[in-house]
């Protein structure tokens, strides 16, 4: 039985565990680390979870989804296929296929998942991850932050054994920064900040949008494969200008009857990029205030996550810090590897069990607190401040307002917000009092928040009454009922065959590249396409076989020459 760990990204999800006195990545059925993180339903419902899913992101988008973890805790439906899905249940899709592959690679069960989920996630999100867990038959028990997780991989794999890092993690969807203080086998999170939706995504929509700019196009006038074909071709600009430097590009795409094309440079990305850059610099500020550690003080400002390779955001941060921050060697990967190491530690392996972490509270959490009987708009009384070091426990006393007042009842929030309505409400509890003059009675209040994010709320009043309650979010804790016919949802949803599911990815993938090509190279999709479809009816697997190879190595040589430079042919004249 082994303990494993999940990176559940936005874009893509990695699988890891601890062995052999290291971390290390578990590949999918493909051999690669790295799974996408879509989820999308065939004409005969059957349900492609990872490649060949976002194969099919811009031929048949409305019956494939992604970017999901964004919506994480909150009640966004997809439709796909005519089926109904909430984020938690795709996400429990992406983590059932992670939990196979890494059941194949180890050849053995799972006893345990450790999940990473951004350090600015709060209670719903985090419901919502745990949810999707249960969902998908895996027993979790602790959720590491993002950063954390990095961090903890970046500093065991230093030489230098005591350091103040400040780790900033730019995903996908999400941005996590965190200040982080190691000394020998101690690793301390000091103060953490984010934003739950901005990320590389916010980079390709920032691309799109300067594409249509420039050529007159309407984005809100784009179908949606028109407008995931214009997304796919800002990720591939994206991408191809992700080293440092003054390279450029020509991002192509063929829109109707029309070919469109307009220049993309490092200048221009580093201007159209500003208002996503400037969101980061916000972020990073209230991590470094909260941390209460001056710039100076911090050695290395670390990278991680797939988008901080961006040559224009590692030039803007360089600007910001007056020096060049330290790019993690492969930064889609470390916060996987770091979760690994943590389930290492969690597994009590030798190599790690003088390893101590701490976490810090990403969100304050507090009670409503009324000032007088006319008060209608009760304040935030914070117990427990964010960036508190985990485990915390705090004790407060409210009184009673009113003559004769006979309940005191508690509303919990969690949340940076002033007035308590325009934070999160995480639930209630009242206590009974004896009845006497106002402010004469009281209620002291206690919060426990443990290290795996669970708060215990426990209240007890001057007259003795004392009420406990573990704080489960009403929206996301389902019934044991309700659990049970989600479950018999997604195991009833068809998987393809494995034999298969190359075949549909091959397939899918010429699909994909019909829709981007034009002209005779369009023609030789259509033709791939065909002769894939004849193989897979004909019921040979002879045929099959030598037909997958051939129409692979064909389908790679079209992929080249969809995204080739053009500037490469250019000749000066």
């Amino acid at each position: 039985m082994a303990i494993i760990g999940i990176d559940l990204g936005t874009t893509n999800s990695l699988v890891s565990v601890y062995r052999n006195g290291h971390a290390e990545l578990l590949p999918n059925e493909w051999g690669e680390f790295m799974t996408p993180s879509c989820v999308g339903v065939l004409e005969d419902g059957t349900v492609t979870v990872g490649a060949v899913a976002k194969e099919r992101l811009i031929t048949h988008p409305e019956e494939t989804a992604a970017s999901f973890k964004t919506w994480m805790g909150t009640q966004k439906e997809y439709i796909l296929g005519g089926r109904r899905f909430l984020p938690q249940e795709l996400s429990a899709l992406v983590l059932r296929k992670l939990a196979q592959s890494a059941r194949e690679a180890l050849g053995e069960e799972i006893e345990e998942a450790i999940i990473s989920v951004p350090a600015y996630f709060n209670d719903n999100q985090r419901c919502a991850t745990r949810l999707a867990a249960q969902l998908a038959g895996l027993p979790v028990k602790r959720l590491i932050n993002e950063p954390s997780a990095a961090a903890l991989y970046y500093s065991q794999s230093r030489a230098q054994s005591e350091c103040r890092l400040l780790v900033i993690d730019f995903g996908g969807g999400t941005l996590d920064v965190s200040v982080v203080d190691c000394f020998e086998n101690m690793v301390e999170i000091v103060a953490i900040a984010g934003n739950n939706h901005l990320g590389g995504n916010d980079i390709d929509q920032a691309i799109a949008g300067y594409f249509c700019s420039q050529t007159g196009l309407v984005w809100s006038a784009l179908d949606p494969q028109q407008q995931r074909q214009l997304l796919a071709l800002a990720e591939r600009g994206k991408i191809a200008l992700s080293s440092a430097g003054d390279r450029s590009c020509m991002l192509a795409c063929e829109i109707g009857p029309e070919l469109y094309s307009v220049p993309l440079d490092s200048h221009i990305l580093s201007e159209i990029c500003q208002p996503v850059f400037q969101k980061v610099r916000e972020v990073i500020v209230r991590a470094v205030r909260d941390s209460e550690i001056p710039i100076s003080a911090i050695q290395d400002v670390v990278l991680v996550g797939g988008s901080s390779q961006l040559g224009v955001f590692v030039d803007y941060l360089e600007e910001l810090f007056s020096r060049r921050p330290t790019l993690a060697e492969h930064p889609e990967h470390t916060v996987a590897l770091g979760v690994g190491m943590y389930a290492g530690i969690k597994q009590r392996d030798e190599d790690l069990r003088e390893i101590v972490m701490t976490d810090v509270c990403p969100f304050s959490l507090g009670v409503a607190s009324y000032n007088d009987l006319q008060d209608l708009n009760p304040h935030m009384a914070t117990l427990i401040q964010r960036s508190s070091i985990l485990p915390a426990r705090r004790t407060e006393r409210f009184y009673t307002l009113s003559p004769n007042q006979r309940r005191i009842r508690l509303e919990i929030y969690q949340g940076e917000n002033y007035y308590a309505s325009e934070n999160l409400r995480l639930g209630e509890l009242t206590v009974s009092v004896p009845p006497d003059e106002p402010g004469k009675q009281f209620a002291s209040v206690t919060f426990a928040y443990d290290i795996n994010g669970i708060l215990e709320v426990t209240a007890q009043s001057s007259g003795g009454d004392i009420r406990r309650t573990v704080i489960l979010n009403p929206q996301l804790n389902w019934s044991e009922e309700e659990i049970r016919q989600a479950l018999e949802r997604l195991n009833a949803l068809p998987d393809p065959a494995r034999s298969e599911e190359e075949d549909l990815w091959l397939l899918s993938r010429a699909e994909r590249l019909f829709a981007e090509l034009s002209d005779s190279r369009r023609a030789e999709a259509a033709a791939i396409i065909q002769c894939l479809q004849e193989a897979m009816q004909s019921g040979s697997p002879t045929r099959l076989a030598r037909e997958r190879e051939r129409q692979r190595k064909h389908l790679e040589e079209l992929e080249r020459w969809a995204q080739r430079d053009i500037w490469d042919d250019f000749d000066g004249q």
